[in-house]
């Protein structure tokens, strides 16, 4: 088995794999993880600000987690894109990336 990176992702090059299939399935699998990461994000928000909207009369908000996940969230979806674009390089690298919504 022949080490493919340091962090322990190894490739068996000898049963037959395509690494051409291991890697776009392990980029779908990569951007599934990414979108699930933005809506648990976009759900923390709607959570943050139903509490916020209900508690407003009885609790000063000392420390507004909003902006973290809004950060969070502007990283996730650039990187959403990238990770888009080539997966459609991958399977098709002669039609133009998707433009960035």
């Amino acid at each position: 088995m022949e080490n493919a990176a340091e962090d322990g992702v190894a490739v068996r090059l000898d049963e037959g794999n395509d690494p051409y299939n291991l890697i776009v399935t392990d980029l779908v699998a990569l951007i599934g993880h990414v979108q699930a990461s933005l809506r648990l994000i976009e759900a923390a928000i709607a959570r943050e600000a139903l509490l916020a909207e209900q508690d407003a009369v009885d609790i000063f908000v000392l420390d507004d987690v909003t902006p973290r996940y809004v950060t969070a969230s502007t990283a996730l979806k650039t990187c959403d894109a990238g990770l888009g674009m080539a997966l459609d390089r991958l399977r098709d690298p002669e039609r133009p990336a998707r433009l960035l919504n």
